[in-house]
């Protein structure tokens, strides 16, 4: 075993016998003359803390506070209710949306100070994030009417209908 291993095992078994024993952790410290019990506990606390989620990040001293909404979310579920909700927001705020969401690639929605021009803004870029990819999505009511149309007619049916069509193109009746 060479120096570095060895010493790495023989740190390893202080920590844990410190973290175990309260009393040798103080005579350690004492010893070392660094840290006291106090900070020492602290800083273990901190580290066993739960991790920092998404809402809880620290954020860099110039960065904007997170968005108060997700307006892709909210457009989803229509235009009037994403309008309604950005409405509601102060400016800062809406600035926040638009920082976060990366709807200002020319850095010029956030020197406007009309409010209302903001929203708009945030509405168009939305619907069309919203609307992404909806032409490889079949609509919803297309399937819905044309499956039971389809099913209930049977192929003779089927047939009698073209039949008569060809007639009635024609001009032939089913009298004659």
């Amino acid at each position: 075993m060479n120096l570095r291993n060895t010493l790495n095992l023989l740190m390893k078994v202080v920590i844990e016998e410190a973290e175990r024993n309260p009393e040798f952790e103080a005579k350690l410290n004492h010893a070392l003359g660094s840290l006291s019990a106090s900070k020492r506990k602290q800083s273990k606390q901190s580290l066993d803390a739960k991790p920092v989620g998404a809402d809880e990040t620290k954020r860099g001293k110039n960065r904007r506070p997170p968005a108060a909404l997700d307006p892709v979310q909210v457009a989803r579920k229509g235009e009037a209710d994403l309008r309604t909700a950005l409405e509601k927001l102060s400016l800062d705020q809406l600035r926040d949306i638009v920082a976060e969401y990366g709807m200002d690639p020319s850095r010029l929605v956030m020197k406007w100070v009309d409010s209302a021009r903001v929203v708009d803004r945030i509405v168009e870029l939305s619907i069309a994030r919203a609307r992404k990819g909806d032409a490889f999505r079949k609509p919803v009511d297309t399937q819905q009417q044309s499956s039971p149309t389809v099913e209930a007619s049977s192929p003779a049916t089927r047939l009698a209908d073209a039949a008569s069509d060809t007639m009635q193109e024609t001009g032939h009746s089913e009298k004659s």
